[in-house]
């Protein structure tokens, strides 16, 4: 059974969180025929202005009349203005009333807030959206961490390229992850990372301290993970006392210096990890975490998945990869004109 894929756009519409997923699904059903049909729909009919500029044609949110498998829906920046357009809100929630599942891509998870869909449930977006959706919407349990959750039949992901991972998950789900994985090989993406993975490396969850000597030191941390980074070898090399130097670190970063420097070896052992086929006993001691043991546990703390699996998934080394896509692909449909706006007539 073909599986119809709805994306509702909007003026100023995130392009990538349509062309993403559409991809993905798109070389789904190059793969495997029949599987996916993408169309896109609006709160009007006809050309919807991308927030970079691209133009793309979206029938009409509100004359979708066949089931729908899935309902997707994008995110912008100007998301925050439209959630008083009674007609975008009010015709996403009576999609997604007939839908099998839901989803969302970036701030759109703010459209599924307003229309009531994620009431006491678990969500995600982009990071800078977060605390938005927190306040606006008090009633949804918001994890600004996670690349997609699901929670239920409504997924929703996190920032822009996200929606990559999240339609592999969603093709996973629906076809397996051998097909899936030819798909994200095709698209020279990810083969399918674990929502559980974080939006951004770890020593990015710190802030950059206004201190310069701080600010060296911070980059210091992160390029000799091996190095003695204790508190007392650290305040020495800023020249202050342990005390001063813990509580100014901890104000400025937002983190104590024991915390990031785990932080910033955990990332360095990913590294490893992602571009090396070192044992976990030589990545454990050049990242500065000392034996396999300790690295298991801090990965496991920080990127919520085994060293051993993470690598499998992320690994950058070469290898013989089966062919993603058939030999000759179908010719392309030809493309009808669009319509102009009439004032461009």
């Amino acid at each position: 059974m073909q599986r119809r894929i709805v994306v509702v756009v909007f003026p100023g519409f995130q392009l990538l969180d349509l062309a993403g997923p559409a991809d993905v699904f798109g070389t789904a059903e190059l793969l495997a025929p029949g599987s996916y049909r993408v169309e896109t729909v609006a709160p009007r009919a006809g050309l919807v202005p991308a927030g970079n500029g691209v133009v793309v044609a979206a029938g009409a949110l509100d004359e979708v009349r066949e089931p729908i498998d899935t309902l997707m829906v994008a995110g912008g920046l100007s998301v925050p203005g439209l959630l008083s357009d009674a007609g975008l809100v009010g015709g996403i929630a009576a999609l997604a009333a007939d839908a099998r599942r839901t989803a969302s891509v970036c701030n759109g998870a703010l459209l599924l807030a307003e229309a009531g869909l994620l009431k006491h449930r678990r969500a995600t977006t982009h990071w800078l959206a977060a605390q938005e959706l927190r306040e606006r919407y008090p009633c949804v349990e918001v994890d600004a961490d996670p690349l997609y959750i699901e929670d239920g039949d409504v997924w929703t992901s996190a920032g822009v390229l996200s929606g990559v991972d999240l339609a592999l998950a969603l093709v996973a789900r629906d076809l397996g992850h051998e097909l899936a994985g030819r798909v994200a090989r095709g698209l020279v993406v990810y083969l399918h990372r674990p929502g559980g993975q974080s939006q951004f490396s770890l020593p990015m969850r710190a802030l950059t301290p206004r201190s310069e000597p701080l600010r060296e030191l911070q980059a210091y941390i992160d390029a000799h993970p091996r190095a003695d980074l204790s508190v007392p070898a650290l305040a020495a090399r800023a020249g202050m006392s342990e005390r001063h130097f813990s509580r100014v670190f901890t104000r400025q970063t937002g983190l104590s210096p024991g915390r990031y420097v785990e932080r910033s070896r955990a990332d360095a052992a990913r590294r490893l990890l992602e571009a090396t086929d070192q044992p976990l006993e030589t990545v454990a001691r050049e990242s500065g975490l000392g034996t396999a043991e300790t690295l298991y546990r801090v990965f496991r703390r920080h990127w919520r998945v085994a060293p051993g699996e993470h690598r499998r998934r992320f690994s950058t080394l070469p290898a013989a990869l089966p062919s993603a896509l058939p030999a000759a692909l179908p010719s392309a449909a030809p493309v009808p004109a669009l319509p102009l706006p009439e004032q461009e007539r």
